[in-house]
């Protein structure tokens, strides 16, 4: 024989359903999934020598000193000066595995505090320019550019200590040119 249910009796199933979830979730036996708040950041990569790279917006087209990059995005500072945080553009990087050409939105400015440094992320790239970019980063990862936490031998720590110095006065050294530079236009 069938028993017909009304539509009171299926809500109050429900509302006790969720009422026994509530309970055990304030309990701590039935836990919620945790999402997390952040995605980890992809590693930044310290650029050395002061690489150049060719950034432009619609027909304007200017230099910039690469400070930082990762797969993500990165920041230089520009010959131009500060770019509206979102305005679209392209930059042309080369590499020891040829030309990266990508799509990038401008950031703010201050990145990795330095005062005339512009973040930006990448948008767009093609197969070919991924591809040398992900080989150049992963080259420079291993050559020890990385901002990731490795461990060092101990007799290698103070050499690495060093060029890391060095690098960062050649960064220095770079900004104050650019300065200087954007100063004279």
């Amino acid at each position: 024989m069938a028993v017909a249910r009304s539509r009171s009796s299926y809500t109050t199933v429900i509302l006790t359903a969720a009422a026994a979830l509530a309970m055990l979730l304030k309990m701590g036996i039935a836990k919620r999934p945790q999402k997390s708040s952040k995605r980890p950041r992809a590693p930044r990569i310290r650029v050395p020598n002061s690489e150049r790279a060719l950034f432009s917006i619609d027909a304007a087209r200017f230099v910039g000193v690469l400070q930082r990059l990762s797969l993500t995005g990165g920041s230089a500072v520009l010959s131009k000066g500060p770019i509206p945080q979102g305005t679209l553009g392209d930059v042309a990087l080369n590499t020891v595995f040829g030309r990266v050409d990508a799509k990038i939105e401008f950031l703010q400015t201050g990145a990795d505090g330095v005062p005339l440094a512009q973040a930006f992320r990448f948008i767009a790239m093609d197969d070919t320019s991924s591809e040398r970019f992900i080989a150049a980063a992963k080259q420079m990862e291993e050559a020890g550019f990385s901002d990731a936490a490795e461990e060092e031998p101990a007799g290698l720590a103070g050499a690495h200590r060093l060029n890391r110095l060095l690098d960062s006065v050649r960064r220095l050294a770079a900004t104050l040119v650019a300065a200087k530079s954007a100063a004279r236009n």
